[in-house]
């Protein structure tokens, strides 16, 4: 098994805010038990001050909003060669078990696709979605959107499905490998706002040129970047998600599967 893909899936589950502050408030709690008071209530305090300042303030606000105005959104009405939907948004192991379509809060991509797919009826359709977590044999991404095209209006035929792919570098090397862009060929890429950065940048790695086509927004803009957050789990789920993206962008490009630390139009 590909060790970045390991070591990152590992070292992303620990320093999740979420996470990371359970378990630094978990070991403060040993602590106590084992007598070490001092260190153990300052962990405990530590971890419970840390919940409430990134779960209830705008904290992770301004951290997903310049991800997601690194790229405006698309205006565009020319023709395309294609459009390419990453993975990510389905949540396979149940769609597939109950076959109906199961998404997380980035279904919005498949409505796009959807969308996208009626509005240039002769572009080619690509998926590229495989299996992201590790030691799982849970069902594809692309299996899961099979069961979704029909709603979406498209047909299965229509569809190219790429997967393979555990991670966005393989999004973009697999479908690079698949389709095999010419040169003057536009692609439509289409994935949420704040992961447009990392996307764009491992598909200009691997030499395809892509147009990004953000979707899927979780903040208002610049203006209204001091909102709080009414319960601690949106709050921690939006630093979970902007964290996840900024530590991305500097491992991937520490890696080599990026050329630019934060990829700009």
């Amino acid at each position: 098994m590909d060790s970045f893909f390991t070591v990152s899936k590992i070292f992303w589950f620990v320093v999740a805010p979420s996470n990371a502050l359970m378990l630094i408030g978990g070991f403060g709690f040993v602590l106590l038990i084992a007598r070490v008071r001092r260190l153990g209530m300052g962990l405990l305090a530590f971890s419970i001050v840390g919940w409430a300042v990134v779960g209830f303030s705008p904290l992770a606000n301004h951290l997903l909003n310049p991800l997601e105005e690194r790229f405006p959104i698309y205006r565009g009405d020319e023709p395309v060669t294609g459009i390419i939907l990453l993975g990510g948004a389905e949540v396979a192991e149940v769609g597939v078990a109950r076959g109906v379509p199961a998404y997380s809060n980035a279904g919005e991509r498949a409505i796009a696709f959807g969308a996208l797919a009626r509005k240039y009826p002769d572009a080619r359709l690509i998926f590229s979605g495989g299996n992201g977590k590790p030691f799982s044999d849970d069902p594809t991404e692309a299996r899961m959107t099979l069961i979704t095209l029909p709603d979406l209006g498209i047909p299965v035929e229509r569809v190219e499905f790429e997967g393979d792919s555990r991670n966005t570098a393989e999004n973009a090397l697999f479908s690079r490998e698949l389709l095999k862009p010419k040169l003057g060929e536009r692609w439509l890429l289409v994935t949420s706002a704040f992961h447009m950065p990392r996307a764009v940048g491992c598909f200009r790695k691997v030499g395809f040129d892509v147009i990004p086509y953000p979707v899927d927004f979780r903040t208002i803009g610049p203006d209204q970047l001091n909102d709080t957050f009414s319960r601690t789990a949106s709050g921690l789920d939006a630093a979970d998600i902007a964290i996840k993206e900024w530590v991305g962008l500097v491992a991937y490009y520490l890696s080599g599967k990026t050329s630019a630390l934060f990829p700009a139009p």
